[in-house]
């Protein structure tokens, strides 16, 4: 099996993304050419189930059964909203599909657009992305003058804008909800579900937004076919993801890989191995609400089906690698710090309960944990996971909990020095 591939990743390094003349002579906008010439709203939905791709920005809804869902919601005005936030860390994947490929972005918006009937676009680009605001702009008003933007696109009745809108670094903006909140200019916190986006979103529009990624990939096969793609992967998770590779490896990057290879070859094949040849301590999937893995799980399959069965996830694509010499108390407590300064506090148990497991934590760092603090500290993440308002808050302690349970003699030490 080849180790990373290039079907969504394709063009990078391939044209100069400051120029449409360049993509074109790549065969840019082929993609779009096809979908709104050739293909209905509902040929276009049924290639994205065959492709069964699932979206990319950590939650892998079924993007043929999203769309398909988002153009059966009546509305004369609707709304796609690529996801560009990528507040995750060890998350950059879409980084690098906005700096080396922003037209087949721009494409996969507007293949959005046509097939869920949409009229406008925004792209929400996180605030640490904002040297990327020129090259995105550029590309935008380029796309424009060339006809796949605006009003009556290739001759068509078809009329589609796009927009860009910075966030302010916020990471719970990442999230659908509080995402348009924020474009709307109001403080960045979830909404009360239902109404769904997908019939109240922007400005209280049926709305539709995908990842960065999701959108490039739909631009990839409807441009070369869900033949080439899902020759890719494995019977359950076909295709390829894109993953951003970081820590303590010697190759850390962005990869284009196929599913079904092992994480093994990830970080030793691709990533090169650990560095200074160091023992792997940990592994975290899915950025800092993903959950960790010790060197057992090493031989797992990257599948949604197989990571699922190590309590592992496949999330946003980041995979952080950590050696043996940081302790994993330290690292659940770099997680719990960065959880506790992005928590929007709106509900209680997201923040009250990381002010309170945080301090437990310090205890265990420090050596003065008391008798019950690991015992209340999962109890009190465990309220966090079943009733907080939003994924932050679900999904904060994940790091907490694996690590109680794949590193129980690393807390009875340290229980043990704090006695």
């Amino acid at each position: 099996m080849t180790k990373t591939v290039s079907f969504i990743t394709e063009n990078f390094d391939k044209y100069d993304p400051n120029s449409i003349d360049s993509y074109l002579n790549i065969n840019g906008f082929t993609a779009v050419r096809k979908a709104i010439t050739t293909l209905s709203s509902g040929e276009i939905i049924n290639i994205a189930k065959s492709a069964t791709i699932k979206g990319r920005g950590g939650a892998a809804y079924d993007t043929g059964r999203k769309w398909g869902q988002a153009a059966a919601v009546q509305g004369d005005n609707k709304v796609v909203i690529c996801n560009a936030d990528e507040g995750e860390p060890c998350t950059f994947k879409d980084r690098s599909i906005l700096s080396k490929d922003p037209f087949r972005l721009i494409e996969g918006m507007i293949i959005a657009g046509y097939t869920v009937g949409a009229q406008n676009g925004y792209i929400y680009l996180r605030e640490e992305y904002r040297h990327l605001k020129s090259l995105i702009k550029n590309a935008i008003k380029e796309t424009m003058e060339k006809g796949f933007l605006g009003k009556n696109i290739l001759g068509t009745n078809f009329s589609f804008h796009i927009h860009l809108h910075s966030g302010a670094g916020a990471y719970v903006c990442g999230e659908g909800s509080t995402l348009i909140e924020s474009i709307e200019g109001k403080s960045g916190r979830p909404r009360i579900k239902p109404p769904y986006i997908k019939e109240c979103g922007l400005f209280q529009l049926p709305t539709l937004v995908n990842n960065v990624e999701t959108l490039a990939a739909v631009t990839a096969f409807i441009q070369n076919g869900t033949d080439d793609y899902i020759k890719y992967g494995t019977k359950l998770s076909p295709g390829t993801k894109i993953i951003s590779l970081a820590g303590n490896v010697n190759k850390p990057g962005t990869y284009e890989i196929p599913f079904g290879i092992t994480l093994r070859e990830i970080i030793y094949d691709i990533g090169g191995g650990v560095v200074d040849n160091n023992k792997l301590k940990l592994c975290q999937l899915g950025g800092a609400s993903g959950t960790i893995g010790s060197d057992s799980i090493l031989d797992t399959p990257y599948t949604y089906e197989d990571l699922e069965k190590v309590g592992l996830i496949v999330g946003s694509g980041g995979i952080l690698v950590v050696d043996d010499r940081t302790r994993v108390i330290d690292f659940v407590k770099s997680i719990q710090d960065f959880f506790i300064h992005e928590s929007c506090g709106k509900c209680t148990p997201c923040r009250e309960g990381n002010r309170q497991i945080a301090k437990i934590i310090d205890r265990f760092v420090q050596g003065t944990s008391g008798v019950n603090d690991l015992d209340t500290a999962e109890r009190f993440a465990n309220i966090m996971k079943n009733c907080s308002f939003c994924g932050l808050g679900e999904t904060a302690q994940n790091v907490l909990l694996s690590a109680i349970k794949i590193f129980p003699d690393e807390f009875k030490r340290l229980e043990a020095v704090g006695k």
